[in-house]
């Protein structure tokens, strides 16, 4: 039963995830550094966001090979099933034409994210690309603090998505503030324990 449970909870978690995405994309008032890149790739390709996300994702697991990164059966799903559910959302979500609506969507976006996030990690079935690829450099430099290597890696994808035409803005600022505390709140309760495990929460992910 808890197989059952870890898979559902990765499955949902990870389709909510890419639902927050779009929220956030449909505010138009903010990404969170990855999908500003995200966005800007897609805008200078022509090709959809889910794509995007599922395209980068390939070259990024990639790198986990020099760094002898294991991944697990969630690695693999959060590959496919974000992209592909963020575009399934943003085809039906309607965009935020007033400032209220589009302050909804993003607040309601960063929520959905902090939860979702709890979801598929708390599943324990193994991290997405992007966390793979800090955990892995982490370990290959062990001088270097994970917030270090983590603040490094999203500053330049950061940089190189507003020079492709990415999103910034309040959302920017208002996810990186309230996805740790977000984080924090909704990983220990939704993690499947092993023998009273307590879950890690110093860690937020970059899916």
């Amino acid at each position: 039963m808890s197989l059952v449970r870890r898979i559902t909870q990765l499955l949902v978690g990870l389709v909510l995830y890419g639902v927050s995405m779009a929220l956030m994309i449909e505010s138009g008032l903010g990404l969170n550094p990855w999908d500003v890149f995200h966005q800007g790739l897609s805008e200078v390709t022509g090709i959809s966001f889910g794509w995007i996300v599922l395209l980068v994702g390939i070259p990024v697991l990639l790198l986990w090979i020099p760094l002898r990164q294991r991944p697990g059966v969630g690695t693999v799903a959060n590959l496919v099933i974000i992209g592909f559910s963020a575009d399934a959302a943003l085809a039906v979500l309607p965009a935020g034409h007033t400032i209220a609506a589009r302050i909804g969507l993003l607040v309601g976006g960063i929520l959905l994210n902090g939860f979702a996030t709890g979801l598929y990690i708390g599943s324990r079935m193994g991290p997405g690309p992007r966390d793979g690829l800090m955990t892995g450099l982490a370990g290959r430099f062990p001088r270097l603090s994970i917030r270090v290597i983590r603040t490094g890696i999203e500053l330049l994808v950061l940089g190189v998505g507003v020079l492709l035409g990415g999103t910034v803005g309040v959302g920017t600022i208002a996810y990186a503030l309230a996805i740790g505390p977000l984080v924090h709140l909704f990983l220990p309760r939704l993690t499947v324990r092993d023998s009273g495990r307590v879950p890690n929460t110093g860690a937020v992910p970059a899916h």
